[in-house]
């Protein structure tokens, strides 16, 4: 702290106290005051000033997040004008002061002076002239000094000033607002246009604390496009700063703490604002790039409304120049061998506009940025219904045709690829996720680089992609399989693979995204995450997805649509370049020709290829036996197993489905469920605390007033949680302070989810609302809630299809349903279910005849059965 001893007077009066000098670094206060030194070689020191003899205000505090029962205090009144007094008044400015006391806290009191010198004007007395400020009470008018703020304070109260107007003040105290209910509705509502400000607090060089104006909203941003190195926060509570974040901040600090700015709203994350912040003196996140005290981060560049070439500009300065954080940089591509440098490869998918897949001759795969160019990207006031999902490639203006131009120009094409720059990984921080490394090139085929089109700065109208997008969404699939089926074959584009026979396919025609499964096939299943475990993939799954994305994905292809599954996924044939790849994937050992394709056209191809893959024993086929010629008796043939098991009821869903309880495994629950109980009773959780996630377990208190287990299936809002309860199987949604950490003695590990799903084997539920609502009733009406029986007869896609029997009567229950009309059959064919299929079957021609419930006005599918997809 720069500082100078003006010791005058006679040696026998009374001391004079030493003057020092600093600069106002913040105002915390209308009565205390930051002022800080000149900086030598790094931030400097800093002393904390309050003024003696007077009281002003206190201004608002929030109340701190570890005391859950305290509140925020507001201002009191005149508070806030005396600390903008003062702020207008001192910041940036010099100023000397005297220190006239110091408590054994080390709190400093003494007077300041705008200036070089106490000639200056005194700050004390200036806010009590004003009316911001009182003379501490007790104090007597026995000095100069005392007399002087005396006669100041009588002046404003003879001039209605300040405290002393008519009224109690209540216009001079903020309705601060800490939190935003609706961050992204708040930055869209301003249309990037520039919202005034005071920075109220620097974290580090590249997050502040403002406040808006004229609002009060108090709000963190972050800047867009750059990160400055931060400050650690250590497990004591310490901090520990990386290189350079100290000098970041006092950058930072020095210029734009406690002034008035303007900022750009450009984006959130989270309850943070991205943003720019305007100073007529420059542009700060330009500035630190500039000074080598930040680095652009690749997730929030995009949204930096003022060019982000800027920002890369300004960085490459600093780097050119090993300013700071660059100090030890060299260029990434420096220690590339010539072959990495400059290869040729095979492009296998364009991502995006910027960025493709290559296969390298070496068989791996690399993903490959574009230099020196952007995609695509929404700019500036979007229209975009904020509740529909954003889809890039068809809703971001010319994202589809600078995707579609090169999708056309590369793929399965040979590229040379020349490494420009690689641009390196950045970790995670608390705000922002990893990103790893890329790979930015320059990529030619035949002697032309690859670039976007054109159509990006044209003038001519933005082009509008209507998509419907109807995977999964079974009542749009109803409407479109009609079409499809008497189209023959459509063209259609592979957009994405999910396994060697599950795809998306983009029908240019119909402008519309279909999931498309092969048909005639039985491909390895691969991998899944299910609720609580993860399911391992079958044999050669990958290998399988691998063949079909190399052969067909974002190539144009045919298909020929032949029905539809109960999800709304299409099944067909699928044809490149005049072959099948159904059959392709038989022919090589990848898939096994399933007994559905005994109806197709295709099947002694199918058949063909399998007999051929099965003689070369490999892949799926590597363990294949050829079965002896000799005759098997009919009698030997797979019986049905019959093996059925006490289960108790616990939840009927509405698409029947149901969730049971295994009796043999009662006690554990129940013995599990009390301890927890207990164990909460004595530990109750902290209401509130606790911060959902999807897909964690946790605990919930139900309408009976008893914690259950329970996973997070989605977070609307804290007051809108949607839970599962693991042992029950039924749905719930609560505000989170009906939730709780689940001890880990109680978790999944000592206990597996008691509550399994199945569905009911060998029938169809109705599809028609209140048909299946008749259905389900009956079933809750019988069975929930009870013991039962129950046989698994066969594994399906979502859980296994089983047969359950009442406890007293043994009768079937879906059977049961069959007899009442409440649910059709569904036909099987393996041969060990004909018999009980078979008792279906003429329970249904029974309610036929007495036309219950489904069949009251006749078979109602006769006429529609080719349309819809039935058999009889």
């Amino acid at each position: 702290m720069a500082s100078s001893a003006q010791s005058g007077g006679s040696s026998g009066g009374p001391a004079v106290p030493t003057v020092q000098r600093g600069i106002v670094k913040m105002v915390l206060s209308g009565c205390a005051i930051i002022v800080r030194g000149q900086p030598r070689g790094g931030p400097p020191p800093e002393r904390q000033i309050n003024l003696s003899n007077i009281r002003a205000g206190n201004l608002a505090r929030r109340a701190a997040a570890t005391q859950p029962e305290a509140k925020d205090t507001p201002d009191e009144p005149w508070a806030f004008p005396a600390r903008e007094f003062l702020r207008k008044k001192l910041i940036g400015k010099e100023v000397c002061f005297t220190i006239e006391n110091k408590t054994p806290q080390g709190r400093e009191y003494g007077m300041i002076y705008l200036g070089k010198d106490t000639n200056g004007e005194n700050i004390a007395e200036s806010l009590v002239a004003e009316g911001l400020a009182t003379r501490r009470e007790g104090m007597r008018a026995n000095n100069p000094e005392q007399n002087r703020l005396s006669e100041c304070e009588e002046q404003a109260k003879a001039a209605k000033k300040g405290m002393w107007s008519e009224g109690n003040g209540s216009h001079t105290v903020r309705d601060l607002k800490y939190t935003i209910e609706n961050p992204r509705h708040f930055v869209d509502s301003h249309h990037q246009k520039p919202v005034n400000a005071i920075i109220e607090h620097v974290r580090d060089g590249s997050v502040v604390r403002a406040l808006l104006l004229p609002d009060y909203y108090l709000v963190t941003v972050m800047l867009s496009g750059i990160k400055c190195p931060t400050f650690r926060r250590e497990a004591d509570g310490s901090e520990t700063p990386e290189p350079f974040a100290a000098e970041a901040k006092f950058f930072t600090e020095s210029r734009l703490l406690q002034r008035d700015v303007q900022i750009i709203l450009e984006s959130c994350h989270n309850q943070n604002i991205l943003g720019t912040i305007l100073h007529p003196n420059g542009n700060i996140t330009e500035l630190l790039l500039k000074e080598g005290f930040a680095r652009c981060v690749d997730w929030s560049i995009a949204v930096y409304t003022r060019g982000a070439e800027k920002l890369r500009a300004a960085e490459r300065f600093a780097k050119e120049r090993r300013l700071r954080i660059w100090r030890d940089y060299v260029a990434p591509t420096a220690n590339l061998d010539q072959k990495d440098k400059q290869f040729v490869a095979k492009v296998m998918q364009v991502l995006n506009a910027d960025a493709i897949v290559v296969k390298l001759n070496s068989g791996d795969y690399k993903t490959i940025h574009l230099s020196s160019i952007r995609p695509p990207r929404l700019e500036g006031e979007n229209t975009q219904d904020k509740n529909k999902k954003l889809r890039p490639l068809y809703d971001i203006p010319y994202m589809f045709e600078a995707r579609e131009f090169l999708r056309k120009k590369l793929i399965g094409k040979k590229v040379n690829v020349t490494v420009d720059y690689i641009r390196p990984a950045s970790p995670a921080t608390e705000t922002v996720p990893a990103f790893s490394e890329r790979t930015c090139a320059t990529v030619t085929i035949g002697g032309i680089a690859i670039k976007n089109g054109k159509g990006l700065h044209s003038k001519k109208e933005v082009p509008i992609h209507r998509v419907a997008d109807i995977s999964g969404d079974t009542q749009k699939a109803k409407q479109f399989l009609p079409f499809l089926q008497r189209a023959g074959r459509s063209e259609a584009v592979v957009e994405y693979v999910f396994s060697g026979s599950r795809l998306k396919l983009y029908l240019p025609k119909e402008t519309c995204l279909i999931t498309f499964l092969l048909a005639g096939i039985e491909c390895p299943r691969g991998a899944r995450n299910l609720p609580g475990l993860v399911q391992e993939g079958e044999p050669f799954s990958e290998e399988a997805t691998l063949f079909t994305k190399e052969l067909v994905l974002q190539r144009e292809v045919e298909v020929e649509v032949e029905s539809m599954d109960k999800a709304g996924n299409f099944i067909g044939w699928l044809h490149i370049d005049g072959a099948n790849l159904s059959v392709l994937l038989v022919e090589h050992a990848l898939s096994k020709v399933h007994f559905t394709a005994e109806r197709s056209s295709y099947y002694k191809s199918l058949l063909s290829a399998e007999e051929a893959a099965k003689q070369k024993k490999e892949k799926v086929w590597a363990h294949y036996e050829e079965q002896p010629v000799e005759v098997t008796p009919v009698l030997e043939e797979k019986e049905r197993s019959a093996s059925y098991k006490p289960v108790f009821v616990t939840e009927i869903t509405d698409d029947l489905h149901f969730y049971v309880q295994d009796v043999e495994t009662g006690t554990q629950l129940e013995k599990l469920m009390e301890n927890m109980r207990n164990d909460i009773a004595s530990h109750p959780p902290v209401e509130g605390s606790y911060a959902p996630r999807r897909g964690e377990f946790c605990i919930a208190k139900f309408v009976d007033g008893e914690w259950y287990r329970a996973r997070v299936e989605k977070v609307e809002s804290p007051a809108k949680v949607h839970v599962f309860y693991i042992d029950y199987g039924n749905r719930e949604i609560l505000p989170s302070t009906r939730l709780g950490t689940l001890p880990p003695a109680f978790s999944t590990r000592v206990l597996p989810a008691q509550a399994t799903e199945y569905a009911f084997a060998f029938i169809q539920v109705p599809q028609d609302e209140d048909a299946r609502t008749d259905a389900v009733d009956s079933v809750v009406r019988d069975i929930q809630n009870t013991q039962c029986l129950l046989n698994v007869e066969h594994l399906s896609a979502g859980c296994p299809h089983v047969t359950l029997q009442f406890a007293d009567s043994k009768g079937d229950v879906g059977l049961g349903l069959v007899k009442e009309g409440l649910v059709m059959v569904e036909v099987r064919k393996e041969k060990q279910f004909q018999k009980v299929i078979t008792e279906y079957l003429n329970a249904q021609e029974s309610a036929k005849s007495a036309r219950l419930n489904l069949w009251r006005y006749g078979d109602f599918r006769a006429d529609d059965a080719d349309e819809f997809g039935y058999s009889r």
